[in-house]
């Protein structure tokens, strides 16, 4: 499975959790009415909802990740990593708005800034094994970027092209999951 997929599985359980200490009932629901319409592909209307609550609500954590979530699905990755890149700063000890970070960073080819929310997140949870398997990915892309600059600077190297054909295979293995 890829980091896009798994990104998407684990943030239904984040959502889920910050309802259970949603204080006003209302705007809990409005979140669980969002996050259906999310789920059915809705994503104007999800977020129309989303910032319903919002607006009377500005720091609803689970409204925060859903529109996160549903600006990802739209395209927005600038405005969703602000949303996510909030979100860790109110709550540092949730694993799930640094492994999001991570995947944005990753589709921007940020693989740095993505190691990093990813250690952030194991450091959070120690046992999230999304992020753990998330961060075996960026290491591999990272291998392929420092492989492949290698053959630039030496094109005879006839073991690191070996090398960057396995991490490639396996780049392409894991696309394919």
């Amino acid at each position: 499975m890829n980091m896009v997929n798994r990104f998407y599985r684990h943030a239904a359980t984040f959502v889920g959790a910050l309802l259970l200490t949603a204080s006003f009932a209302v705007y809990a629901e409005d979140v669980q009415d969002a996050n259906k319409l999310f789920k059915q592909k809705q994503y104007s209307q999800a977020l129309d909802k989303v910032n319903g609550v919002l607006t009377g609500k500005p720091k609803d954590a689970q409204a925060r990740f859903l529109k996160g979530l549903i600006l990802t699905e739209q395209g927005n990755a600038a405005d969703a990593i602000k949303i996510f890149s909030a979100l860790t700063e109110d709550y540092p000890e949730q694993p799930e708005p640094y492994n999001n970070l991570a995947v944005l960073y990753a589709g921007q080819g940020q693989y740095d800034k993505a190691k990093l929310a990813l250690e952030m997140a194991i450091r959070a949870h120690p046992n999230y094994a999304t992020a753990h398997e998330n961060l075996g990915d960026i290491y591999a892309k990272m291998a392929s970027q420092a492989y492949d600059r290698a053959l630039q600077l030496d094109q005879g190297n006839t073991t690191t092209k070996a090398k960057l054909a396995t991490i490639q295979d396996f780049l392409k293995n894991l696309i394919t999951r």
